[in-house]
């Protein structure tokens, strides 16, 4: 890990995300970040606990003149997105993240970051090690499993905290202020299919999908990013009619919240059409670049000769599921009537396997509005249990409805003001935030988020800006002097 992140302003904040991200913090394989972070508060003195599912909460006193602040959550999740370039030789499970700076911004090499939600950990592990930050009493808040099911948040107890204002460090805009977010529930697709032998009279050929940007499947789900797995479906499609394409196997995209980056097919076609094949590969791969020229420059559509595979699916099913696939809706759903250029509903189809007899499609479906939730989830639904899917609902979980009267946000609207000489953008995002699960054990507690700029969050392209965690830093400290009395 380069020892130039060390130098950087703030050294508390950027100090302590290198200490972060030296742990391997994976979701659901959190338990050396744990160990990592009672280790952190006992050492420090502080009251910490570890509750029933893996969060750690660790309380610190005000500070000497701010006793009669109200108390403050200052909260983070501790596990992070794993995702690597294809060509990055990397062990998640072992290695610390490789940072490097470069211009005005830190970066890693080949992997994903960690900034989400890895500078949010770090700041409040810079206050509660602090000795000259003026503070309330602050409980801090680190939940697990953020990233693949929120399970931290569902599992947190009511009573485990007094706190009456509730500090969420997870958004990636330095110049917003969040107040509401979406909600969210995992669509997953899954049947059995017999394999069938593979004619002598076919070939193999593998076809890959990669050098896509992938990303934040909220934040980002409207910009018109490809997406693998449906790039990798168009081309598969009516693959059987024209030259008797017959799939082995697929395997594309990764994490539910990241937009697929790359996707791959073992196929068999029959050897009689291979020309054609080729040339119509070619052309569908020039028509595709083409369109996504604009944001996706790097996108790359490669064919290779490859071992007749012995086994393909059986043909009913193939035609269903590729045709499932194409159907089902990938994007924007629905746009919000009531906050202007905000993504109410979306689907991202971010992982389908076909191996081996099994089929398994996972899709995360977001929204702000629960019903118009459920009405794509049940969209996506009928779609696959058209093909004969079973179709399982899980993970689900409630958005966060804005509070436009919230004291806290009065305060660090006028800060934010007050520091940079310009109004900030007070927004509800497309993505799932804890917030509103969070609120349901603990209704009362007037809650907001806010963060650096981060780009490129859940992708290998992911980065944060130095000048930016250098204004963010100076907005924590003002906010947490200008708490109100309780």
């Amino acid at each position: 890990m380069s020892s130039e992140i060390r130098q950087l302003q703030p050294q508390q904040l950027w100090n302590k995300f290198a200490d972060l991200n030296a742990v391997p913090r994976a979701s659901k394989k959190e338990e050396r970040v744990i160990a990592f972070m009672k280790d952190f508060g006992k050492n420090l003195g502080l009251e910490t606990i570890e509750d029933e599912v893996g969060n750690v909460i660790i309380k610190k006193p005000a500070t000497l003149g701010m006793e009669d602040r109200v108390t403050i959550v200052m909260q983070s999740h501790l596990d992070m997105v794993h995702q690597k370039n294809n060509d990055t030789v990397f062990d998640f499970d072992t290695q610390g993240i490789d940072m490097f700076v470069e211009g005005d911004w830190v970066k890693a090499k080949g992997t994903t970051l960690g900034a989400d939600n890895g500078l949010g950990v770090a700041t409040i592990m810079a206050i509660l090690e602090s000795v000259d930050i003026p503070h309330p009493a602050i409980e801090a808040l680190f939940t697990i499993d953020e990233e693949t099911g929120m399970t931290g948040a569902m599992g947190l107890k009511g009573g485990l905290l007094e706190g009456e204002i509730l500090l969420n460090l997870d958004t990636e805009e330095d110049d917003e202020i969040g107040v509401g977010c979406a909600g969210g529930v995992d669509v997953t697709a899954t049947r059995s299919y017999t394999e069938e032998d593979t004619p002598e009279f076919k070939i193999g050929y593998a076809i890959t999908v990669k050098g896509l940007q992938g990303g934040h499947s909220g934040m980002q789900i409207h910009e018109g990013l490809g997406n693998s797995n449906k790039i990798l479906n168009r081309i598969l499609f009516d693959g059987f009619e024209n030259f008797g394409l017959r799939v082995s196997e697929i395997d594309g995209g990764s994490l539910r919240n990241a937009i697929p980056r790359e996707s791959k097919a073992i196929v068999a076609i029959d050897a009689v059409h291979e020309e054609a094949f080729l040339l119509e590969v070619a052309q569908q791969t020039g028509i595709i670049k083409k369109e996504l020229k604009t944001m996706e420059p790097d996108l790359e559509i490669t064919i290779s000769k490859a071992e007749a595979p012995n086994k393909i699916m059986d043909l009913g099913v193939q035609e269903g599921v590729t045709r499932a696939l194409y159907a089902a809706l990938n994007g924007v759903y629905r746009m919000s009537a009531d906050i202007p250029d905000l993504v109410e509903t979306s689907n991202n189809i971010a992982r389908v396997i076909i191996k081996e007899g099994n089929i398994h499609i996972g899709c995360l479906t977001r929204s702000s509005v629960e019903s118009s939730k459920m009405d794509l989830a049940n969209t996506l639904r009928a779609t696959f249990e058209l093909t004969g899917c079973e179709v399982e609902f899980s993970g689900d979980y409630p958005g966060w409805t804005p509070n436009m009267d919230s004291a806290i946000l009065k305060v660090m609207t006028k800060l934010y003001e007050d520091l940079n000489g310009e109004k900030p953008h007070v927004a509800a995002c497309h993505a799932g935030l804890e917030c509103g699960i969070l609120g349901t054990n603990y209704p009362t507690m007037d809650m907001i988020s806010f963060g650096p700029n981060i780009k490129g969050a859940h992708s290998p392209d992911e980065r944060a800006q130095i000048s930016s965690a250098q204004k963010y830093w100076k907005f924590v400290l003002e906010i947490l002097k200008s708490i109100p009395k309780g």
